[in-house]
């Protein structure tokens, strides 16, 4: 499909839309040789299921091409498909297996207290987010291979999403910003940004209120908080996969995803000021 033909809508500032959480423009941040990520070319969001028509409308403003969805079956099931959006090529690209974890998420969502303090209590809940991160660097290489790949042919204006927009989308952008020689600190503050209360992900449980499996439950809240949390030791630990498998960011990129250089240099004129 063919980008829209009507000017991009710009974000000026932080877009706050109703049912769409996360979302924000990736424009202006500092990248290879004094260049900058060109604004309105690369979004991230939380899934676009809960669009409102007024955030719909907005979304087709944007003149997008491609929206990459990186959810998988289940929870495509649970949250709903994202909304149409006009001229736009969705991409549907699991970064994780519908049975990889289904167990686990049903306990997070319905479980008691006590089970839940043996799954996430004493740190097991950190440990379970940075085995995600390393898994997820090294076995979707491919996926991640295409999506730059996607990038430097014809597919920007680019939205990547998953369900919270902070973790498969949140490494997602993290590679795609490695590509464009963005600074790993830069890279950073922009995956820390989906911390901020109004960006999180709404968690959803069963339970009636008052009881101690309450979703409003101090204690239950505090153990599903790593899990719902961007922290900087996940993406370190993606970045630490990265330097452990291949020795480097460069090496990362052309033999694990296969970006040469004549493909990575279309990527930046594409995503980058001049």
């Amino acid at each position: 499909m063919t980008q829209q033909s009507q000017s991009p809508q710009v974000p000026q500032a932080e877009t706050q839309l109703v049912g769409v959480r996360n979302f924000r423009d990736l424009g202006g941040l500092p990248a290879a040789d004094g260049r900058r990520v060109r604004p309105g070319v690369l979004f991230r969001s939380g899934h676009l299921a809960h669009a409102t028509e007024a955030d719909a409308a907005f979304l087709d403003g944007l003149g997008l091409h491609t929206v990459f969805d990186f959810r998988n079956a289940a929870d495509i099931k649970l949250e709903g498909p994202d909304v149409t959006l006009s001229g736009v090529r969705n991409v549907n690209l699991p970064l994780s297996d519908p049975a990889d974890g289904a167990g686990f998420w049903t306990m997070v969502r319905e479980g008691d207290l006590d089970t839940l303090r043996k799954l996430l209590a004493e740190g097991r809940a950190e440990k379970r987010m940075i085995g995600s991160y390393r898994g997820i660097i090294t076995t979707r290489i491919v996926e991640h291979g295409r999506i730059l790949s996607d990038l430097a042919e014809d597919s920007s204006p680019v939205l990547m999403h998953c369900s919270a927009g902070k973790d498969r989308a949140g490494l997602s952008i993290a590679v795609t910003l490695l590509a464009l020689g963005v600074e790993r600190e830069a890279i950073e503050a922009d995956y820390l940004a989906s911390a901020a209360a109004h960006r999180r992900y709404k968690i959803w449980r069963k339970g009636d209120p008052g009881d101690d499996s309450d979703p409003m439950s101090p204690e239950v809240m505090a153990l599903l908080l790593p899990l719902f949390d961007a922290r900087a030791e996940y993406l370190a630990a993606a970045f630490a996969t990265i330097e452990e498998t291949w020795g480097g960011t460069d090496r990362y990129l052309a033999e694990g995803l296969g970006l040469t250089p004549e493909r990575r240099e279309r990527l930046r004129e594409r995503l980058l000021t001049a």
